[in-house]
């Protein structure tokens, strides 16, 4: 793994804690792994924590204090760490994808957040939220959007995401929403920004198939795997089980329909979807 990456503590308050967290581990002669084990944290948490792509919570703060004789620095600041525009399951999540090198999703039932249009994204929360507000709901709409800026930059991060077919033929928002959402992945593989696979019906049972997947790489941080179910989510960074789930993703890329044949899928799935809305 390369170096850790020199930070710019103004950058954030993150940043702040991540290089005051290795400022203060290695001038008390403590290894990552060491720093981590009253925590009951791995070595490679540590690491995340110094770099930035995982967040502090307050009770970490507390112990970084006790451990490196901090004077309550880490407790200060962690505060700021608490405000986030996404749900309390998924903030750290997305903090982490936000600064990943490599994405590749495994998505069983909906498009993955950062493909999804505007119109698919309200219909989605529209659904899934039915006593929400007008106003919570685009706000929902807006940070999922907001997610999506990191595919404007040409080449990072790599996003590899294999969709289910269950992701094609689940009607959110009706044919006219769904055929722009579709026409919307179609491009982004056209133009090779990313890469995109079909997991068909046919391929029966599979590795994933009890949830979705995600897994993100950084350039100076191990990787970490994201699993979520309905209302929660779990960020896991032990090496030997992130292993595994890359295993498993693996698996279920072998699994897939090429590049080729599953981008003929979703245009041809979005054409569908285009007569219908033409009452053709």
């Amino acid at each position: 793994m390369p170096g850790p990456r020199k930070l710019d503590p103004s950058s954030s308050p993150r940043a702040l804690l991540g290089a005051e967290l290795r400022h203060r581990r290695e001038r008390a002669d403590l290894s990552q792994s060491e720093l981590g084990a009253p925590l009951f944290v791995s070595g490679s948490f540590i690491g995340q924590l110094e770099s930035g792509v995982r967040r502090m919570q307050m009770d970490q703060a507390v112990k970084f204090d006790e451990i490196l004789s901090a004077d309550g620095f880490f407790k200060r600041n962690c505060a700021a760490l608490k405000k986030s525009k996404y749900p309390d399951h998924f903030a750290e999540a997305a903090e982490a994808e936000a600064r990943a090198t490599e994405i590749r999703e495994y998505a069983p039932q909906l498009i993955p957040g950062l493909l999804q249009t505007e119109a698919y994204a309200r219909a989605l929360f529209r659904g899934g939220l039915p006593t929400a507000t007008e106003c919570a709901i685009e706000e929902a709409v807006a940070a999922r959007l907001e997610r999506g800026h990191i595919l404007t930059d040409p080449t990072t991060p790599l996003l590899w995401a294999v969709l289910d077919e269950a992701v094609l033929r689940r009607r959110v928002g009706g044919p006219k929403v769904m055929a722009a959402a579709l026409r919307h992945i179609a491009k982004l593989a056209t133009q090779r920004r990313i890469v995109v696979q079909v997991l068909p019906f046919s391929a029966g049972a599979h590795t994933a198939i009890e949830g979705s997947l995600k897994l993100m790489t950084f350039a100076d941080a191990p990787p970490l795997a994201y699993l979520q179910t309905l209302g929660t989510g779990q960020l896991q960074d032990d090496p030997a089980t992130v292993r595994q789930y890359e295993l498993t993703y693996d698996l279920v890329v072998a699994s897939a329909l090429s590049p080729a044949a599953s981008l003929a899928l979703i245009e041809s799935v979005a054409e569908d979807y285009e007569h219908e809305a033409q009452g053709h």
